[in-house]
């Protein structure tokens, strides 16, 4: 018997459809969705990534690095030697040799201050080398001698093409792209212009530079004129060429491989310069990076394409998706765009070995490309909500390898459990500053990110493996408040997230402490069975959030929290942002608070991740407007490049902004029971979505 279909049945089902969180009567075409935002209007100087999580090239115009980019990888680490007369032994292995328990700001790291200025800087990633084109006879080659035609990079493929014309003559073509998972980059080049009265491709390498001043867009970070401060030892044969790198105790191998027979391949000055030039009309190399020479490598660029094409529609084709396209909202696309482009630049760079740097793999940052334990949140968080949280499990690896130095730490300072850094290496030493050990909002956040995996994957597996680092957390979480003569624990001294001063009860760091500790009371009762005892006396006596006038402070007694002090991270709406409404924040008190600060603030003086965690709060709070308006306002802090990247450098703006827009599509535990609870629905936004995990 054939069934019938009644017009009824239909008519119900696409308005629960549409009604329901995360139901879309149409499925979103993905693919549509990616390639509206291909980057084709990229200028010259504009620099974009391709990678695969723990490598990166930058790419520029010429589908090279002429004119700049860098390569850096997570596994690439370089330290300058000590300074004369110091040795290991002056390097502590917790970042300071101060103890007892904390009253004021770090005053000294090692004895020897030269020493506490080399741990700020090292270790740090590096630029591992430069391809570039250069002319044949060994001249460079400026903007002013080139013209771009034509540029792509396919998001929705990985893929970067790119033709230009050399003196207003000479027409070059080049496609280039990363392997999903080797450190590699491949090329096709087509050109009557190569070889040897025109073009060559030059590989050169360099001694690594600092960055102290925050020259985030020199074209390559380096120094390449530091020849003797670093060595190069070249094995050449046939279509191959391998470079062991030395760089004081660094070591790295590249590996050169080219289709050219006929190709030529020399040094032009030195063993860190060579110059590949072609015999005829087309080339195509690949240049691949490793701690050791890597072997069985595809060198067939066709191939390596095809691998990285299928692996980036794979990628797409997975978590989550935010279709934004049918808004009457003209914002609607920006938006759209930012998010799709931080999908992108997350995968490519911050999905790696370890937690990324403020710029992540695209240069040196002023923080010498170390990672700060307080902004792995802002890096790592949204994967759980994109449902891609397994890109994130080799960077929160990071706990179990630092939790040594962390018990260290606690118990120099006095305390429990363990104690996490503040910026710090692979190595888990925390660099020297004065609100170094002060600075405490990271301490909840392996509760965050365990809690986060516990909801994607509930079970004894999940428990057991983050069981000792919950524990050791709340350790020290229960140990660090003092009780004062109101018998009240107070968290003091605290550095605030805002970074402006030590003081006492911050309001976010007492509500991010209530619930990090009551949650990992659930993880004791899931896993163990029983509460423990003395966080609950710490839980019921933690000192109320600090308010005045019906509005949350910075912290106890800051008065000018919304004159003087109204700019930089808007620290009390973090009570309510990635938070869950919890019983010590007063909801009314919460709403005014984000509603003041998003008139008032001076947000043209804030940074990039302050936006979407106003957004998040806003949200949170039943201000949908606010939410969408604070996302997307326009401050230079708050612009996204063309190469999606937040003011240009800072990445923990895209992380902010991809979980920022999943909660308010896929709403949070507590949100109104409709559509999109965090956008406004008034018609003006209409948002398609699927994939998506609730947030907390």
């Amino acid at each position: 018997m054939k069934s019938i279909r009644k017009p009824g049945f239909t008519i119900l089902f696409i308005a629960i459809c549409f009604i329901l969180p995360g139901c879309n009567a149409r499925k979103i075409d993905r693919r549509s969705l990616v390639n509206r935002h291909n980057i084709t209007d990229a200028g010259p100087g504009d620099i974009l990534a391709l990678g695969n999580g723990k490598f990166c090239f930058g790419v520029d115009a010429t589908g090279l690095q002429t004119l700049g980019g860098n390569i850096m990888c997570d596994w690439a680490w370089h330290s300058y030697p000590l300074p004369p007369g110091a040795t290991k032994k002056d390097v502590p292995e917790t970042g300071t040799i101060e103890t007892g328990k904390l009253e004021a700001p770090m005053v000294k790291a090692s004895a020897n201050e030269e020493v506490s200025r080399w741990m700020f800087r090292n270790p740090h990633r590096f630029t591992m080398g430069r391809i570039r084109f250069i002319r044949t006879a060994g001249d460079t080659l400026s903007n002013d001698e080139i013209s771009i035609t034509e540029r792509e990079l396919n998001i929705w493929q990985g893929i970067h093409t790119t033709s230009f014309r050399i003196d207003k003559k000479h027409d070059v073509k080049v496609r280039t792209v990363v392997h999903p998972e080797d450190d590699l980059i491949a090329f096709h080049i087509e050109s009557e212009y190569l070889g040897e009265k025109g073009l060559s491709i030059e590989l050169s390498f360099p001694y690594p530079m600092e960055e102290r001043n925050r020259r985030v867009n020199v074209p390559w970070h380096g120094h390449w004129n530091l020849k003797d401060r670093h060595s190069t030892i070249p094995e050449i044969g046939g279509r191959k060429a391998i470079f062991r790198r030395w760089v004081d105790s660094t070591q790295y191998v590249t590996t050169w491989h080219w289709n050219d027979a006929n190709a030529g391949l020399k040094n032009l000055t030195d063993d860190h310069t060579w110059l590949l030039t072609p015999s005829g009309k087309s080339i195509d190399f690949i240049c691949v990076f490793g701690e050791k020479e890597q072997e069985k490598l595809s060198v067939d660029y066709k191939q390596i394409e095809s691998l990285t094409s299928e692996s980036w529609k794979e990628y797409w084709n997975s978590g989550g998706a935010v279709d934004l396209s049918e808004s009457k909202d003209e914002r609607w696309k920006e938006l759209e765009r930012r998010v799709v482009l931080s999908q992108y630049l997350m995968k490519t760079q911050s999905s790696g070995l370890w937690p990324p740097s403020e710029l992540s793999l695209m240069g040196v940052d002023p923080w010498s490309t170390q990672f700060h334990m307080e902004m792995i949140w802002w890096h790592m968080a949204h994967y759980g909500l994109w449902d891609r949280w397994d890109l994130a499990g080799e960077s929160l690896s990071c706990y179990q390898k630092f939790l040594p130095v962390a018990r260290k730490l606690a118990r120099q300072f006095g305390y429990k459990g363990a104690k996490w850094g503040k910026q710090v290496g692979p190595e888990g030493r925390t660099a020297p500053w004065n609100g170094s050990f002060l600075l405490h909002w990271q301490q909840p956040h392996p509760i965050f990110f365990a809690e986060l995996e516990f909801r994607l994957k509930p079970s004894k597996e999940t428990l057991v493996k983050w069981d000792t680092i919950v524990m050791e957390t709340a350790e020290y979480m229960a140990d660090f408040p003092t009780q004062g003569e109101d018998g009240k624990f107070h968290l003091t001294p605290v550095r605030t997230a805002n970074e402006n001063d030590d003081g006492t009860d911050p309001a976010f760091e007492l509500a991010y402490w209530y619930w990090a500790l009551e949650k990992a009371q659930e993880w004791r009762v899931r896993l163990h069975g029983e509460r423990e005892s003395k966080w609950d006396s710490i839980l019921n006596n933690l000192a109320p959030l600090p308010q005045h006038e019906g509005l949350y402070l910075f912290c106890d007694g800051w008065y000018n929290s919304y004159s003087d002090l109204n700019e930089g991270h808007p620290d009390p709406l973090g009570t309510v942002a990635f938070l869950p409404l919890s019983p010590a924040v007063d909801a009314e008190v919460a709403s005014r608070t984000v509603r003041k600060i998003a008139d008032e603030w001076r947000w043209e003086r804030t940074w990039g991740w302050d936006f979407p965690w106003a957004a998040m709060a806003a949200a949170r709070m039943g201000h949908p407007g606010i939410a969408v308006d604070i996302l997307l306002k326009d401050v230079k802090k708050n612009s996204y490049t063309v190469n999606g990247i937040n003011d240009g450098w800072y990445f923990p703006g895209n992380g902010g902004v991809l979980y920022a827009v999943a909660m308010m599509a896929a709403g949070w535990d507590g949100a109104p029971s409709k559509h999109a609870p965090g956008f406004p629905d008034d018609g003006s936004w209409v948002v398609k979505w699927e994939g998506l995990q609730k947030a907390l």
